[in-house]
């Protein structure tokens, strides 16, 4: 007769909830993309918006991820998940493609920030500012969606 291991579901770790989220390497991701997340919308704010159609997208892009990551991150603080696999899915696609989409904003204000380098001075600095900060978003993302296809 065949032995009986243990089953699948418990050699997956658990969710963390509560504060627990802000320690596990993964999920301690979310914070700081919605902290630089902000800063890029803010930035761009700040900024006399010269290209509409450009900055209009970083804007769409960063207002939007940082308002799913801020309700992602309180499901998580709340214990919503309920330890449940699906929500390791939803997390990694959500972040997946909101790397890919902020990669385009990053590109779309590093191209605003070279258009808007013979203007005022002010607006320059501001630009190149969210495009660092649109750069360094789009790292987190791509690491909190890697760490948690590779977990």
């Amino acid at each position: 007769m065949a032995s009986v291991g243990p089953s699948a579901a418990s050699t997956q770790p658990a969710l963390p909830s509560g504060p627990a989220v802000f320690k596990t390497i993964p999920y301690a991701f979310i914070l700081p993309e919605i902290l630089c997340g902000t800063w890029v919308w803010i930035l761009v704010a700040a900024t006399s918006v010269s290209l509409p159609l450009l900055q209009g997208w970083v804007m769409y892009v960063s207002l939007t991820s940082c308002l799913i990551s801020l309700l992602l991150l309180l499901s998580y603080l709340l214990g919503f998940h309920r330890n449940s696999e699906n929500w390791k899915v939803l997390d990694s696609l959500y972040h997946g493609t909101t790397a890919i989409l902020y990669m385009s904003a990053a590109v779309l204000q590093a191209n605003a920030t070279i258009n808007s380098e013979f203007g005022i001075n002010l607006n320059y600095q501001l630009n190149c500012a969210a495009s660092f900060f649109a750069f360094l978003t789009t790292f987190l993302y791509i690491l909190h969606a890697f760490s948690i296809y590779y977990q």
